[in-house]
């Protein structure tokens, strides 16, 4: 085999995740169309349980390999296109650690535990006034709750248009 194309640190070039969350640490190759990555997994990796690398692992490998790929190409022919992407800093806000074995929760290097939930929701545009308070007294209540249960929660929305 040819001399791999991006190692180590070469790989965060192509891909925006940082330690501990990075999936891909070589880019073998790559065609027009299609591109080889690798990762060693180590056992201390976020992905691990028992030893053993979990499926949300390989899925993130998966997404990251594909992100290796565009990025092989925007170092190409990115500049033609894109602007200069700036690096990812959410492992500057949430340092994580460790995946545990429920496969969903992650426990920080700061001993504080934190899940990600996905909500997804439609374009209130076309929904009645009281439909719209209803779904904020929901969401009231749900956050109340949580400071019930003196639990801090980090809410972060994205939103995008999605077709109905």
């Amino acid at each position: 085999m040819d001399k791999p194309l991006f190692t180590g640190d070469e790989v965060f070039r192509l891909i925006p995740q940082r330690a501990p969350i990075v999936m891909v640490d070589t880019l073998l190759d790559a065609t027009d169309t299609e591109a080889n990555t690798a990762l060693t997994v180590a056992p201390d990796n976020l992905f691990c349980a028992n030893g053993h690398l979990r499926e949300p692992g390989l899925i993130e490998h998966i997404a990251q390999s594909a992100a290796a790929f565009a990025g092989f190409w925007a170092t190409k022919f990115g500049h033609l296109v894109l602007p200069h992407p700036r690096e990812s800093r959410v492992a500057d806000f949430m340092p994580f650690e460790k995946l545990l074995s429920d496969g969903m929760t992650i426990r920080c290097y700061n001993g504080a535990l934190a899940r990600v939930f996905r909500v997804t929701g439609a374009d209130l545009s076309f929904v009645t006034e009281e439909k719209v308070a209803s779904m904020l007294e929901a969401r009231k209540a749900w956050i109340d709750g949580m400071s019930d249960l003196q639990v801090t929660c980090r809410i972060i929305t994205l939103r995008e248009r999605v077709p109905l």
